[in-house]
């Protein structure tokens, strides 16, 4: 098929979540849930995005996945107005997206933040297919926002996967012996590195910010053990799972492993 044009609307709302066990905030979000939509596409796909700003204040969007002149698009509108955003996507891997209005870190770390996932050409189908975004969580009062005292100080109180500490070690994610996994990772940041690691996993597949590290018919019988991110970043690794059990994943940056960056896979037969 030829290219494509994704039409979209991201409306901002201030929602209160619980983020870990007995822990509400006040979340500043893209259509109700941090992180925001997953938008995919493949490379010559056009994004159409509308911006509703249906907050208290005022917000935007940056989209990574479009190479375009910021002014415009990227401005930062009132509540109740909005604003259209289109893109070509001319280059492939996982992109943020986030609110770019100042303090761009506080408006990151209250929710505001997702991925947009671009196919490289040719991309193989594979038997399961997941996407993590980690982030940091900065706790204010029960029910309030972000502390932007401690964010500007770097010292999360939790890091997370897809917007809720340890998630995936109450509810696992699956798979079965044998099967090919495709594992998408985005770090969201807004302060903290990555390094997503499967203990008793090994990758044959790594592809890092647009590019293929490792690939299973590649020269040699090399395999990693890690995908490393800089906020920002993001890729995706693959593997297969040789026998039943608990496979637990997490960053290897250990302090935020055990902040809430840290899950399993439930492999059965």
């Amino acid at each position: 098929p030829g290219p494509r044009v994704h039409r979209r609307t991201l409306t901002v709302e201030e929602v209160e979540r619980e983020v870990a066990p007995g822990v509400r905030q006040t979340l500043w979000t893209f259509g109700g849930t941090a992180p925001g939509p997953v938008l995919r596409g493949r490379v010559g796909d056009t994004f159409e995005i509308t911006l509703v700003n249906d907050g208290s204040i005022g917000h935007s969007v940056d989209f990574h996945a479009g190479a375009l002149a910021p002014d415009r698009p990227m401005r930062t509108i009132g509540p109740g107005r909005s604003l259209t955003y289109r893109f070509t996507a001319t280059r492939s891997g996982v992109w943020m997206y986030h609110c770019s209005t100042m303090p761009m870190s506080l408006h990151i770390a209250n929710g505001m933040f997702g991925a947009v996932v671009v196919d490289p050409p040719g991309l193989p189908s594979v038997d399961r297919e997941y996407l993590l975004v980690q982030s940091e969580m900065y706790l204010g009062r029960q029910g309030g926002t972000a502390d932007a005292d401690k964010l500007g100080a770097e010292e999360p109180d939790a890091v997370v996967f897809n917007g809720y500490a340890g998630q995936y070690s109450h509810d696992p994610l699956t798979a079965r012996v044998g099967e090919r996994v495709r594992v998408w990772v985005l770090d969201a940041g807004p302060n903290r590195s990555s390094a997503f690691h499967v203990v008793g996993g090994q990758f044959d597949t790594v592809y890092e910010e647009g590019a293929y590290r490792l690939r299973p018919d590649g020269p040699g019988s090399g395999g990693a053990q890690v995908l490393g991110l800089a906020p920002a970043s993001g890729g995706f690794v693959e593997l297969f799972f040789p026998e039943t059990g608990t496979y637990p994943f997490v960053s290897h940056v250990m302090a935020d492993a055990e902040r809430g960056a840290l899950g399993a896979f439930a492999v059965t037969r």
